[in-house]
């Protein structure tokens, strides 16, 4: 009975195989969890870094291709965004269709704006990395008789984005810095390529120049237009008495076709509508330095206008550019903007008719123009950076 009873009041002890086995798995399961958890960090990890290395390829393929040429895409939507703020603005035009155009929301002319300053900085941001890393290449594109000149397209949309700009008046100081700031290194490509025109043998005018030498030109004209809206006539009298003296010199040396027709890719044959930008450009940067649309501008805007029809009667000579997308089609844009942005001038200071009919029917044209080459390059954003690039090639 009494072993009974100390049976029953004894407690039960665990064996030490059966404290041994406990332990055994205890410290199994917390072994295997610290693996498992170690495999997923590496794994994480692992994806982090290949995630990573993708990117960096990408942005390597995309700066290695890239060129100043893309500021085409820039370029013309600056355009736009100028054109845009030139009909909302006020205007003494009484013409029904000027009125008409003058009713625009300007919600549209801010989306615009604000899409072009994001293009524009997103271009610079990407073109200053490839300085940065493929220094190389851009050593390469400088010396390039096309790629040079489209060094000038990011300062002239800064400066067309400037002068449309919805919340910068003119004679700020801040105006004043941006000014300067896109006027210096015009200046200094100005002595960069002009001076090289005339001293060095192998870079001689007759022996580079083409269609897109005239951006330098556009280059100046539109400084000397942005100095003239904060009232610096000095500043922009010497500008424009850059441009137009060297606009000059190459349009006779372009018109005897001695190398422009030679020496560019057909690819490339949508810049020779570059022939009438430089005239349009001219006529509104010398219409904002007089302060009215006189003589002189009526005669640089009619040169723009014969240029454009002998252009646009020869489609012949842009079919085999057309035959695939590239982004040399963004260089229609631009043209077409500023001669439409011409014609709205010349309309309001002669309000006849024919001049107002003319100006409706090119800005339809460039709002078309521009519309169309936005739709292509969203359908064709695949075809954006092409390995036979002539500029980068």
């Amino acid at each position: 009975m009494s072993l009974i009873i100390n049976h029953l009041t004894m407690p039960t002890q665990p064996s030490q195989s059966e404290t041994e086995i406990v332990i055994d798995m205890t410290t199994s399961n917390v072994t295997s969890h610290n693996i498992n958890t170690n495999n997923i960090h590496e794994s994480s990890s692992f994806m982090m870094i290949a995630i990573a290395k993708r990117l960096l390829m990408s942005l390597s393929s995309i700066l290695t291709k890239l060129h100043a040429g893309y500021f085409r895409i820039s370029l013309s939507l600056s355009g736009q965004a100028l054109l845009l703020k030139t009909l909302i603005g006020p205007t003494h035009d009484t013409n029904i269709i000027r009125n008409m155009l003058g009713t625009l929301h300007p919600t549209i002319f801010l989306v615009l704006w604000f899409l072009s300053l994001f293009t524009l900085v997103l271009l610079s941001i990407l073109y200053l990395l490839r300085c940065i890393f493929f220094f190389n290449m851009v050593k390469a594109e400088f010396l390039h008789h096309v790629g040079v000149n489209y060094l000038f397209a990011p300062w002239i949309s800064w400066f067309l984005l400037l002068q449309s700009a919805p919340f910068l008046a003119p004679k700020t100081t801040v105006y004043l810095t941006l000014w300067w700031v896109f006027a210096i290194p015009v200046v200094l490509l100005d002595l960069k390529i002009y001076g090289q025109w005339f001293t060095k043998g192998k870079r001689f005018l007759s022996t580079v120049a083409n269609p897109t030498s005239q951006l330098s030109v556009i280059g100046n004209l539109v400084g000397a237009q942005a100095a003239a809206h904060m009232g610096w006539k000095e500043s922009a009298v010497c500008m424009f008495s850059l441009g137009m003296v060297h606009y000059l010199v190459l349009f006779v040396t372009l018109y005897q076709r001695l190398s422009g027709g030679k020496g560019l890719p057909v690819m490339l044959r949508p810049v020779f509508f570059l022939f009438f930008a430089a005239p349009s450009v001219a006529s509104l940067a010398w219409a904002s330095i007089v302060g009215v649309f006189d003589i002189a501008s009526k005669m640089l805007f009619f040169l723009s206008l014969f240029l454009f029809m002998s252009l646009i009667c020869r489609p012949a000579l842009f079919k085999r550019s057309m035959r695939r997308f590239n982004v040399a089609w963004w260089a229609y844009s631009f043209p077409v903007t500023v001669l439409a942005m011409a014609s709205t001038h010349y309309a309001q200071e002669v309000k006849g008719t024919i001049s107002h009919f003319l100006m409706l029917l090119l800005l339809i044209l460039s709002f078309l123009v521009s519309f169309i080459l936005m739709v292509f390059t969203l359908l064709n954003s695949k075809m954006l950076l092409p390995d036979n690039d002539p500029i980068v090639n």
